[in-house]
């Protein structure tokens, strides 16, 4: 009965002491193969260095310049990885691994369709001549400078500085309309004069407030300017021109510009620009006006 209950203890100690025998005899070999993964990552990252700076001088476009530098990165790694394991004399997990690789490839394609969607997106978008790192788009309800085309998202830096991460899928399947494509920017405004104004008056102090404010005598054959209608206590006109700029903050800045000089413009050849005026009549002739439309009651 002894014999039979030590005999399993036997086999366990054996096999332990067999364990630690093996794992010193392959110290040289594991530390080996920590210093081969070791010098693989720090070499992947000089040979994204280089590689990146050598695609960067033959490549226009940085989104595939960084493509190609990630890719020849991760083949460092993969080869330190292979190169690892063949020192530790895993040559047959080796060969198991790249057997099965078919079969867990398809398994975890099923599992990760999203992310990898997003990773041909990725790889799509790089190679896309309309849109690139450093240009000014909006999509998706986001607008902002194009910082990052990476395999799996998208990285813009909005207008208050802050950063967004979006789906490469959604860019490349959604519209996305890119400021930095042309380097003009259309400014579209719109405005209401008093009905005593002097229309055609208004038409070329309109035109030339912005001529001077561009400093751009060439866009007076550009600038539009247009009646569009009677308003309650206006007529309403709109006016559009060209302005040199690549991103929506320029944009912004010039109609803003644009604005203020316009109104300064009419304020000194005495124009009107009306806004809305509510009066509330009562029976006994108490009036109240507000800023908004014309409206008149009476109280019965």
């Amino acid at each position: 009965m002894k014999e039979n209950a030590q005999k399993p203890i036997t086999q366990i100690t054996d096999k332990v002491q067999s364990w630690i025998e093996s794992f010193i005899d392959n110290l040289p070999n594991l530390g080996v193969a920590l210093i081969v993964l070791i010098i693989s990552y720090f070499l992947s990252r000089l040979i994204y260095k280089i590689t990146l700076r050598v695609a960067k001088k033959r490549v226009t476009q940085d989104s595939i310049s960084r493509l190609i530098a990630r890719a020849a990165s991760i083949v460092i790694v993969l080869l330190g990885l292979f190169l690892a394991l063949g020192a530790l004399n895993l040559g047959k997990t080796l060969t198991g691994l790249l057997t099965g690789a078919g079969i867990s490839g398809l398994v975890i394609g099923l599992a990760l369709q999203g992310t990898l969607s997003n990773t041909i997106s990725g790889i799509i978008l790089s190679f896309r001549k309309n849109i690139r790192v450093g240009d000014w788009i909006e999509t998706n309800g986001f607008s902002g400078e194009v910082i990052d085309i990476n395999l799996n998202y998208f990285v813009l830096r909005s207008v208050d500085n802050n950063t967004v991460i979006l789906p490469n899928k959604e860019i490349l399947e959604k519209p996305f309309k890119n400021y930095s494509l042309t380097n003009r920017i259309r400014i579209v405004l719109e405005c209401g004069v008093g009905y005593e104004s002097d229309l055609n008056e208004v038409e070329q102090i309109t035109k030339k407030a912005i001529n001077d404010l561009f400093n751009q005598e060439e866009i007076q054959k550009e600038v539009e300017f247009f009646y569009t209608e009677f308003g309650d206590s206006s007529i309403n006109f709109i006016t559009r021109f060209w302005v040199d700029g690549l991103n929506g903050l320029e944009k912004l800045k010039a109609k803003s510009n644009a604005i203020v000089t316009i109104k300064n413009a009419f304020a000194k050849a005495d124009i009107n620009i009306p806004f809305p005026i509510r009066t509330l009549q009562f029976e006994n002739g108490l009036s109240i006006q507000n800023n908004t439309s014309v409206v008149k009651e009476s109280k019965d």
